[in-house]
């Protein structure tokens, strides 16, 4: 999981965008990153990257392809956007959730600490709510793999009793120092 960064050309302001690989070093993925987002011009950066093996109390690894899908559940992203009063932004919070479908996904993203505060006034949170938090994008994981890593992987999800967080590494990350 990657937040890319870029400032394309035409823009005031840096953007950014969460882009899925597999690779075995972070610098294996920096094609499909280029691919993934062609109009910021070779002007690509890492802000914040983290290798997704423990989900909520599950364990995540990426398998072969053997023609079965592993499991019920589903590898959640989520990213959710909400508004303070007096400040001019949306704030976006960025969630992997283990769920066994949709509808369980974004009712255990209305439990974050993020979507619980990110509201003022009449603008209560709830999902169509475009002045309090709204969920603004949900995806599984394996469908927004880029094609040729989806055609080949798929990921197996299974319940662990104990576990150690996954560790974020965040920053200024340039594609020539990786």
């Amino acid at each position: 999981m990657v937040l890319l960064g870029c400032k394309p050309d035409g823009r005031h302001t840096e953007q950014h965008d969460i882009f899925f690989g597999i690779g075995n070093q972070l610098r294996d993925l920096i094609p499909d990153m280029e691919v993934f987002w062609p109009e910021a011009k070779g002007k690509l950066h890492i802000d914040g990257f983290r290798e997704v093996n423990i989900v909520d109390d599950h364990q995540i690894r990426v398998v072969e392809r053997n023609g079965q899908e592993p499991g019920d559940r589903q590898l959640f992203f989520l990213n959710l956007g909400g508004y303070k009063p007096n400040e001019m932004e949306e704030f976006h919070y960025k969630i992997l959730s283990v769920q066994t479908d949709i509808g369980v996904a974004i009712r255990a993203s209305k439990e974050t600490v993020f979507f619980k505060h990110t509201t003022f006034g009449t603008a209560t949170s709830h999902v169509d709510d475009k002045y309090g938090v709204d969920v603004d994008d949900v995806y599984t994981v394996k469908d927004i793999l880029p094609l040729h890593l989806k055609e080949k992987y798929t990921l197996e999800i299974t319940p662990v009793s104990e576990a150690v967080a996954d560790q974020l590494h965040l920053g200024y990350f340039q594609f020539s120092k990786i």
